[in-house]
């Protein structure tokens, strides 16, 4: 199983960044799909989820309103766009495969290896 996170970089507070998750080696219409965050010197944390079909989906409180989950089973892909940008948001984000679409990152059994997202003031 592969898990392979793209897109991140750095942008300034206020901006916008897409990212990718390109899955492999996995039935991936079967599993949840979650993005993780983890920011330096801190623990890593939930940002949002979704569910096989592309339902079920739910966000950290931070993300709501600015983060978008979504889903391409035909391509098996997962997305993240991320919008005004926050300093605080600076973090590596990592996508992940489980059984549900929640929370709770021991529900996922795969992970990527993550990708740098930088939001300079």
């Amino acid at each position: 199983v592969q898990l392979v996170e793209s897109g991140g970089g750095l942008v300034q507070a206020g901006g916008s960044l897409r990212l990718s998750c390109a899955a492999s080696g996995l039935r991936f219409n079967a599993y949840a799909m979650g993005w993780f965050r983890q920011a330096p010197g801190k623990e890593r944390e939930f940002v949002g989820t979704i569910g096989r079909g592309g339902g079920s989906i739910s966000y950290a409180d931070f993300a709501k309103g600015r983060f978008n989950v979504s889903r391409d089973n035909d391509k098996n892909t997962l997305t993240l766009q991320m919008n005004s940008l926050k300093p605080e948001d600076t973090a590596v984000y990592y996508c992940a495969a489980g059984g549900v679409p929640v929370s709770s990152q021991r529900h996922y059994a795969y992970w990527g290896r993550g990708t740098q997202v930088t939001v300079s003031s």
